[in-house]
């Protein structure tokens, strides 16, 4: 069974094309590495099949489901280890997991609430400390 599944993915930003038509497969438990050049595509590609980035054309299934009509239950099921930190700098522990939360329409009442109940759960003196 493929858990993904990309047919003919194209991203396109102005005269650019970035991602030309690439088409895989990920099989159910199987570990799959996405290797590439600088320029070849492979963090536009993440970014689409994470939502982050919505594609040109193509096509994106993730565990059944659509991954750009449906990518906010995808985002629910998926994880991604990235190869250098997304946090913001100039935010505290505390406010990049706040700004995160939002970013998946978590409201701000559930968000802060939980975010404070995680920080009480480590330690309370890191909540706002700067990421470096």
């Amino acid at each position: 069974m493929n858990i993904i599944e990309v047919k003919n993915l194209v991203k396109i930003f102005g005269n650019y094309k970035a991602v030309k038509g690439i088409s895989f497969n990920v099989e159910k438990g199987e570990i799959f590495g996405f290797l590439g050049p600088n320029g070849a595509g492979k963090t536009t590609t993440i970014n689409m099949l994470t939502g982050l980035a919505a594609p040109t054309s193509g096509e994106i299934t993730i565990a059944g489901y659509d991954g750009i009509k449906h990518i906010k239950k995808v985002q629910q099921i998926i994880g991604i280890v990235p190869d250098e930190s997304n946090l913001y700098d100039d935010m505290s522990g505390f406010e990049n997991l706040v700004f995160c939360a939002s970013l998946y329409g978590i409201k701000k009442a559930v968000r802060e609430k939980r975010a404070k109940a995680l920080f009480t759960i480590s330690t309370n003196n890191i909540k706002k400390k700067w990421i470096y």
